[in-house]
């Protein structure tokens, strides 16, 4: 970064936002104790924390997407739901519904589980297209509408949904429009050898013993306050040109043409915010005050790949829009 223009960049760091990075990182590290193998994962769970932004987490039954949002919880001093989607799930199970109350003559508005801080939604491609609707607004508006009436919802608010690439049958593939409010989408990937190895020894320590507490709690204002300190981490005018060439290589020849020819519905301008928000994070995890280029190589494709559409033809080929997004990253030089 030593060829970028460096003005106006964010004031030293003072004590208390070291301490509260040391917290916030206290906290990466508990997660990482009780997740085997899953560093990547916690990575992009408090990327998502620091950014406001949501998560979907894609992987085979097993890997520990549920225990992960779960620990994560247990971190945090708000409030969890978790909602087991099924083909029968309506919208109000999730929004929540105005009731008759007869002794006082009026309705009143039960709340659902998306009044929550932090909602876990297990295998969201088996919700029906409406209840994805409903979650849609949540993600999208930080409210709800229910009766005509709107509803704010806490904040901080994070979902976080995962699905199940294996099995397909009653299921419902998540619309474009719903993909694209979701700030990463991750993939997990089955464990080493040795990390099971180390998985066996930990289950099996918790069976016979409490599974350890989570090291730090960490307030909403704690929250609130990592939030902020991650935004005004510093992003260089040529790093933002580049960030603008990376997602623009998805839609014009000038990067690389047989990738783009691939792609047949490319990345938005949103894209492009989604990976400068989660670069600066990744940063501020890395107790960096600047973002550099390897923030964004190693997030471009939770970032990006499922905002983008691929031709028949490229999917027939087996080619994957992760596969398209890293191979851009390899074209698009840095600075």
């Amino acid at each position: 970064m030593s060829g970028s223009v460096l003005t106006d960049r964010p004031a030293a760091a003072k004590p208390a936002d070291d301490a509260l990075r040391a917290r916030v990182l206290a906290l990466r590290d508990g997660l990482e104790h009780g997740l085997i193998g899953c560093q990547g994962l916690v990575e992009r769970l408090l990327i998502g924390l620091l950014t406001g932004g949501h998560l979907l987490i894609e992987g085979a039954p097993g890997l520990a997407k549920t225990r992960a949002v779960k620990r994560l919880s247990d971190g945090l001093d708000g409030s969890f739901a978790r909602v087991q989607c099924t083909p029968d799930l309506m919208p109000a199970d999730l929004t929540g519904t105005t009731v008759w109350r007869q002794d006082s003559g009026t309705f009143e508005f039960l709340p659902g589980p998306l009044f929550h801080s932090l909602i876990l939604v297990d295998e969201v491609n088996r919700a029906p297209p409406k209840v994805q609707s409903a979650l849609l607004e949540s993600m999208a508006e930080g409210q709800i509408t229910v009766a005509g009436h709107t509803h704010p919802l806490p904040d901080p608010f994070m979902v976080v949904a995962t699905q199940n690439p294996i099995e397909h049958a009653g299921t419902f593939p998540l619309p474009e429009a719903q993909l694209d409010r979701f700030l990463l989408h991750v993939v997990v990937e089955m464990p080493d050898e040795a990390s099971e190895r180390r998985i066996l020894d930990l289950v099996e320590g918790e069976l016979n013993h409490h599974a350890e507490a989570m090291p730090v709690t960490l307030s909403v204002d704690e929250i609130r306050a990592a939030r902020e300190a991650a935004l005004n981490v510093y992003v260089s005018p040529a790093l933002k040109d580049y960030l603008v060439r990376l997602v623009a290589g998805t839609r014009t020849d000038a990067a690389a043409p047989d990738l783009r020819a691939a792609i047949e519905h490319p990345a938005s301008p949103r894209g492009t915010l989604a990976l400068m928000l989660a670069g600066k994070a990744r940063a501020y995890l890395h107790g960096r005050d600047h973002v550099i280029p390897e923030d964004v190589s190693e997030l471009a494709a939770d970032a990006l790949a499922h905002r983008i559409g691929l031709t028949w033809r490229a999917a027939a080929e087996g080619q994957t829009s992760r596969k398209i997004i890293r191979g851009l990253v390899q074209r698009v030089r840095a600075l």
